[in-house]
């Protein structure tokens, strides 16, 4: 019989303990895959949404939150600037770019975003359908959108007040889809787009079904009106020193860094990350130490056997490798269990994460995980070294004189 036989049956005459150490390298391996899978797509969308953003200018308020609102479309704005003021800066000989953003409304938790042609330019937008909008209450949708909404080009519906709540429905225009982007990988797969003029339409007229307003409100109407934030690209590397400074001393907008505020987000969530690594480090220890004992333990019942196979003419090494082979199939069914629980939690995760922008998928395989599968392996055969170092140099005259 093979050791690989050999070894299999020996596990299997005590299923309870074996399948307990299994579970517990799988436990570890399975946390392990889970925070690799999730930094790594994290930190992907951190970098795919951001690359070619500056800076970020929105209104006074916390910094991350701006970008999170403007780049991630994952919290809420942090309030209006003045159309005005945001012109003055766009016409700034250190901005290269500047892409202005008007939020505030959603259909069915998709975020609808106010802007020009701008925004098609930073992200290089293309179309697979139809064409981009053009006129008011025009919408290109994301591919994303497209097929978690189930609309098309042609289709109409009707965007809902606020930025995840679809309660307060504006009934008073519908939008109509013009076209449908080819998917980039980035938030702009999970986002409806059409012109400024439409985000302020819109809310025009819901103000005017709860408020009368006078006639002489709309001389002069620009004056009033407003942007959510803009999104900078700087004409020169002289830019980074002098523009943010320049916006937060002199204005009443802040800027806030994509670069910086990623970076700060990350090493916050890196914290918890850390913790967890560490945690799921002790319980592959723990299961390093639960396959060693097992194994030491099942060596001592079973030296009367291993003596009757050198007898048989087994070698002194064949009795290494059986030992060995025990402690490698214990970690390696366990770490293939625990690869394949990682993804399947962080797809059940994804799943039921309320925000399109940063949900985590657990149907991306990375090169990263074959480094848990030869952890696993070596996990296995370090926990068998000492066990089956005393099989090989077990003494036969002594074991079979004491039965």
């Amino acid at each position: 019989m093979s050791p690989i036989k050999i070894s299999w049956k020996s596990l299997w005459s005590k299923p309870l303990s074996s399948a307990l150490n299994m579970m517990l390298i799988a436990f570890g391996t399975g946390i392990l895959t889970i925070l690799l899978l999730a930094s790594n797509q994290i930190s992907q969308k951190l970098d795919n949404n951001s690359k070619d953003i500056d800076l970020v200018v929105g209104a006074k308020g916390s910094p991350l939150q701006l970008i999170l609102s403007s780049i991630y479309y994952i919290d809420f704005p942090t309030g209006n600037i003045p159309l005005k003021a945001a012109k003055e800066l766009s016409r700034s000989p250190f901005v290269k770019r500047a892409v202005p953003l008007a939020l505030g409304d959603n259909y069915n938790g998709t975020r609808i975003v106010g802007t020009d042609s701008n925004f098609v330019a930073l992200y290089h937008l293309k179309l697979t359908q139809g064409k981009f909008w053009n006129s008011d209450f025009e919408a290109t949708i994301g591919a994303g959108v497209a097929e978690s909404q189930q609309l098309k080009v042609g289709d109409t519906f009707y965007g809902a007040h606020g930025l995840s709540s679809s309660s307060d429905v504006h009934k008073s225009h519908p939008y109509k889809v013009t076209g449908v982007l080819e998917s980039q990988g980035n938030v702009t797969d999970n986002l409806i787009l059409t012109n400024i003029a439409s985000v302020w339409k819109m809310h025009d007229d819901h103000e005017e079904d709860n408020k009368k307003h006078d006639d002489h409100e709309h001389d002069g109407e620009e004056d009033h009106k407003e942007l959510t934030s803009l999104l900078i690209q700087y004409r020169s590397p002289m830019s980074v020193a002098i523009f943010p400074r320049m916006v937060n001393e002199t204005t009443n907008m802040q800027a806030a860094s994509p670069a910086q505020e990623s970076t700060r987000l990350f090493s916050l969530i890196g914290v918890g990350v850390e913790t967890l690594q560490w945690f799921a480090v002790l319980i592959m220890l723990i299961a390093a130490i639960s396959v060693f004992v097992n194994l030491y333990n099942s060596l001592k019942e079973r030296k009367y056997d291993l003596a009757i196979m050198r007898t048989l003419g087994a070698s002194r090494g064949k009795l290494f490798l059986i030992v060995i082979i025990e402690g490698i199939i214990l970690t390696l069914i366990g770490t293939i269990i625990g690869l394949a629980l990682g993804h399947f939690a962080l797809q059940f995760i994804g799943h039921y994460q309320e925000s399109n922008q940063a949900r985590l998928s657990g149907m991306i395989f990375l090169k990263e995980e074959i480094y848990l599968f030869v952890a696993g392996l070596a996990i296995g055969i370090f926990a068998a070294i000492i066990p089956a170092i005393q099989a090989y140099r077990s003494n036969i005259s002594k074991i079979l004189s004491k039965n």
